[in-house]
């Protein structure tokens, strides 16, 4: 579970702030060809980031993490007819990543409430950019269709910086630009204050809980887009949210915390 601050907090921190940055850069470029890949609203997912992948869950679209499986891994997912989103935390850095040397302690801010993990300074734009680069530059050489940036909404928490609204969206649509640039779809992982302003820079959405906190509705501007929700909720039962999942027309799924195999769809 990723969720960095209940969206019900990041929502009234946002308020504050989303007014006076709602214009921005033009959004991300297309591949030349225009190619990338677009999910669109109810197709199914796994998402597994925890434990020995299991490719045996028939479904068209897998979520997975970027540096725990191979390029095999994600060959093997094709051949079985899935496209593959690479799972990589784009706003804090992890002690237990190949590339965690490559950060300067000077972005390095609080710890986030995960073991290993401190939140990053999204306004160094020309130092994380590089680094973030060579990170879309490994999924996209494995083979990966799309891209899940995490902790996409820091500046909503406690990181130990002064982030604002503004710095977000500069960082969020930096992201975007990167994965687009490789030819990868990217999907804007829950910061849902900030959805009117980037849904035009993301091709899905990626949300955790928000049936729980009776949120849904926000993300309907990804639907209208005609681009797809891939959705999950942790304590939630299927009876409670799922009709509001269909009519909505979000992939939704129950999966443990943990994010292991284990998923009960509507």
């Amino acid at each position: 579970m990723r969720r960095a601050v209940p969206a019900v907090m990041a929502w009234l921190l946002s308020l504050t702030t989303l007014t006076a940055c709602a214009d921005g850069p033009t959004p991300g470029k297309m591949t030349a060809d225009g190619a990338r890949w677009q999910p669109r609203p109810g197709v199914a997912w796994q998402w597994q980031l925890d434990g020995r992948l299991d490719p045996t869950v028939d479904v068209p679209v897998y979520d997975i993490d970027g540096f725990e499986n191979s390029a095999d891994d994600v060959a093997r997912l094709h051949r079985d007819g899935r496209k593959v989103i690479c799972y990589i935390n784009v706003g804090a850095w992890e002690d237990f990543r190949p590339d965690r040397r490559a950060f300067p302690r000077s972005v390095l801010g609080r710890p986030n409430g995960w073991r290993g993990e401190r939140w990053l300074d999204i306004r160094r734009l020309s130092t994380l950019r590089p680094l973030m680069e060579r990170r879309f530059d490994m999924c996209r050489d494995k083979g990966f269709d799309a891209v899940e940036p995490d902790l996409v909404e820091g500046y909503a928490d406690n990181t130990g910086f002064r982030l604002t609204a503004h710095d977000q969206l500069r960082y969020n649509r930096m992201i975007s630009e990167i994965a687009h640039e490789r030819g990868l779809a990217v999907g804007l992982k829950n910061d849902l204050a900030q959805i009117p302003h980037l849904v035009a820079d993301f091709d899905f959405a990626v949300n955790e809980e928000c049936a729980q906190y009776d949120e849904c509705a926000l993300l309907e501007p990804f639907i209208a887009g005609d681009k797809a929700v891939f959705h999950v909720e942790y304590a939630e039962p299927v009876s409670r949210f799922c009709p509001t999942s269909r009519e909505l027309r979000l992939s939704s799924m129950l999966k443990r915390p943990e994010l292991d195999a284990w998923r009960r769809p509507c």
